[in-house]
């Protein structure tokens, strides 16, 4: 039944449709026939489902083809194959040339428009079942798009990485090809080997929704269960609100602690350590840097290829989940640090997938960054949009995490990004906006909305781009925080300046404030204000010891009172003294030290209080909520500013950023208490300071006038700290 063209194709791995003659199937006078391509073998026979003796199939001359009439059979059956391999091993399985198609037209259709929700449900290697009843065959189904290439198969231990021995079968004009192959279990590895259009063999390539994957530098994909769907429950919810207290703990696992011979720590171990420190230290939410796979450490996990698969640097995808559950049981939400701008060249990976630039733009001025030797998503394939846009849901979906911070959106949205003239292509208006990364960002926020209401999205969005945090209905990208990357620099640049000459850069710090309230922005002191060369925060202060901690404190304080979410880098709640080594562990030997526990404990206080106080944070992206009642002492760089939620509760917090103290400093305050106490020092004693302040004394407001107001108090401001103030 099989010509010698079809022979040929199948030897030369190069059949464009093996289902079409491998397997069960009539003859034109209705007799039926089997066609086994199977490499390696001395002996392959038919056995029905019982495994009683049906046929055995010939070897046709020069070849590894093995076919075979079967007698007294006009009706297609259940049938297995006993093959005895020249190793001498023999097995016995279901033929995976006798399923037919598995894939729906609808889900088709919906991968090749963009607008399919939940790929990962389709695309991958999905174990499965067939069949039921004595009949019932387990296995797994293999899905990926490549429209561009003359053949599929998929390899693994178990056809000995041997591409002739599973050809898949394409749909049609989807681009995706699919294989049901029976008896494969979670664990198995597997890789894609793909025949380009130019007829030429591709490097072996990874699975794009891999659920798991070996661990480096080993980098086949590895066959895991799809985690059960986790909705996001309502008190989680109302902690990622823009009224409630944000306060994150950004980490990169590889670093936070490791065992005492420098690896790894699991899932399991750090799940039993992290999510309690995190709580004692009153964040809200911990932060990870990239824990979707990346072939290389150095990379920090922001050059990634597995878009649908946690680190094997940390145990299995399980493990995972475990890890969030504890998290979430300590109160802790998780936020993924997502990587949508690029991608690694590394040969497994997505780069040039089918022979063709696939999921990245063909010309080098669109999809290559210079910047990070990586490329570039082609943002406006549709595809391309809907592997994005299913990764981004598929961490909540499936592992019940809390939001996402979307790494280097302005690399998406400007084309020009880190390019001089010449070197970028405009958008088809003849401008420097990229349009499909635009459309895409919103398309991802739309998508969360729809189908992970409560979750949350951060864009780290380093320019004026408008809009970054307004709804897509409004115009907007439709995050709900943004980074304030000009804060970050500008009050760092300050705070690096000796004291004598702070008076000269007082802007630094007010600044902020003339654009804090027109997005829903987020604070962050991040991984990347301690690396390559910038050292620590504790670093960057000027002065003598003392002097270098107190200023650490008083920015503290600064920060914490300022409108804004809050972000933290691990390591810096302790005055890491030393700049972030990715390969070591956070030097966790200094908390032996007073000053460096100090620190720590102030952490401890300013996050209790940010959510304790409603003042703090409630009014956090809204200008109702904040008022200078000193921001021009720049003489003496002193600022005294008044916090409020919509209920009229208040706080005063007041930075003196010289190390004079200031005695006997009248302060204008707002009409209604007739007092104000002292509820944070951050020169108190119990963080390392001189225990210069107020004490619990209540401050009578007196009807004196000062700074614009009707009545003041007295006060003592120590130096190099920021005090809070509330009414008493």
């Amino acid at each position: 039944m099989i010509s010698d063209d079809d022979l040929s194709a199948l030897v030369r791995a190069r059949h464009h449709d093996p289902f079409s003659v491998l397997g069960m199937h009539a003859d034109p006078q209705g007799r039926l026939w089997v066609h086994a391509m199977e490499p390696h073998a001395v002996e392959v026979d038919v056995l029905d489902a019982a495994g009683a003796f049906v046929a055995k199939l010939e070897r046709r001359p020069g070849s590894d083809l093995f076919e075979g009439r079967l007698p007294d059979r006009a009706e297609r059956f259940d049938y297995r194959l006993r093959v005895r391999w020249d190793s001498g091993v023999e097995d016995v399985y279901a033929d995976p040339y006798a399923y037919g198609p598995l894939i729906s037209d609808d889900d088709l259709h919906f991968l090749a428009e963009g607008t399919h929700v939940r790929p990962y449900e389709v695309l991958g290697a999905l174990p499965t079942t067939l069949g039921e009843g004595e009949h019932a065959v387990a296995g797994v189904r293999f899905a990926v798009w490549a429209p561009n290439a003359r053949r599929v198969s998929v390899v693994g231990d178990f056809n000995n990485w041997d591409g002739r021995r599973h050809l898949m079968r394409a749909r049609g004009g989807s681009g995706v090809w699919e294989m049901f192959v029976p008896h494969l279990v979670v664990g198995d590895r597997y890789k894609y080997e793909l025949v380009g259009p130019d007829d030429t063999l591709q490097p072996l390539k990874a699975d794009p929704y891999a659920r798991a994957a070996q661990l480096r530098p080993d980098s086949a994909s590895v066959v895991a269960a799809l985690p059960p769907r986790r909705a996001l429950p309502a008190s989680r919810a109302g902690m990622n609100d823009r009224h409630a207290p944000l306060s994150i703990y950004e980490v990169h696992l590889g670093s936070w602690r490791r065992h005492h011979h420098g690896g790894f720590k699991t899932w399991d171990e750090l799940a039993a350590e992290l999510p309690d420190y995190v709580a004692d230290l009153g964040f809200t939410h911990l932060e990870l840097m990239p824990i979707t796979e990346f072939p290389f450490d150095g990379s920090w996990g922001y050059q990634t290829l597995g878009m649908f698969a946690p680190t094997a640097r940390f145990g299995p995808p399980e493990g995972f989940a475990r890890f969030v559950d504890a998290c979430h049981a300590k109160g802790v939400g998780v936020i993924l640090d997502w990587v949508p701008a690029h991608f690694p060249v590394d040969a497994h990976g997505l780069a040039r997938f089918d022979g063709t630039a696939l999921y990245e733009y063909e010309d080098p001025r669109e999809g290559f960054h210079r910047d990070w030797n990586t490329y570039i998503y082609n943002f406006g394939r549709p595809e391309v949009r809907n592997f994005l846009a299913g990764s981004a849901l598929y961490w909540i979906d499936r592992y019940g995490i809390d939001g996402l911070r979307v790494d280097a959106v302005a690399s998406m949205i400007y084309r020009d990004y880190s390019r001089t003239s010449g070197e970028w292509l405009p958008n088809r208006y003849g401008g420097r906006e990229n349009l499909e990364a635009i459309s895409l960002l919103k398309h991802i926020n739309e998508v969360l909305g729809a189908e992970a209401p409560g979750a949350v999205t951060m864009a780290e969005e380093s320019t004026t781009f408008p809009n970054v945090t307004e709804p897509t209905y409004a115009g907007g990208l439709g995050f709900h925080f943004k980074w304030n990357m000009g804060w970050m620099h500008d009050t760092l640049q300050y705070m690096r300046q000796p004291h004598v000459q702070r008076r000269w850069h007082h802007e630094k710090l007010t600044f902020g404030l003339v654009y804090a309230f027109s997005e829903n922005f987020l604070l962050p002191l991040s991984h990347d204000e301690v690396v390559h060369g910038k050292g620590s925060l504790i670093g960057k202060m000027p002065g003598d010891d003392w002097q270098r901690f107190a200023n650490l404190r008083a920015y503290y304080g600064f920060m914490w009172a300022h409108p804004g979410k809050k972000l933290l880098f691990m390591g810096q709640e302790f005055a890491q003294d030393s700049e972030w080594n990715h390969d070591a562990e956070l030097p966790w030997h200094l908390l032996n030290n007073a000053r460096n526990a100090g620190v720590r404990q102030l952490v401890r206080d300013l996050n209790r209080i940010y959510r304790e106080l409603p003042a703090m944070h409630r009014q956090d992206c809204d200008g109702f909520g904040f008022d200078w009642l000193e921001s021009t002492e720049a003489t003496h760089s002193l600022l005294a500013w008044l916090r409020r939620d919509a209920d009229g509760h208040m706080m005063i917090a007041v930075s003196n950023m010289t190390p004079v103290p200031q005695f006997g400093w009248r302060l204008g305050v707002p009409e209604g208490p007739t007092g104000w106490r002292e509820v944070l020092n951050t020169d108190s004693s119990h963080y390392g300071g001189g225990n210069v302040g107020n004490a619990s004394a209540v401050l009578p407001v007196t009807p004196v006038a000062s700074h614009g107001r009707a009545q003041s108090i007295m006060l003592v401001v120590p130096p190099l700290a920021t005090i809070y103030l509330v009414p008493g």
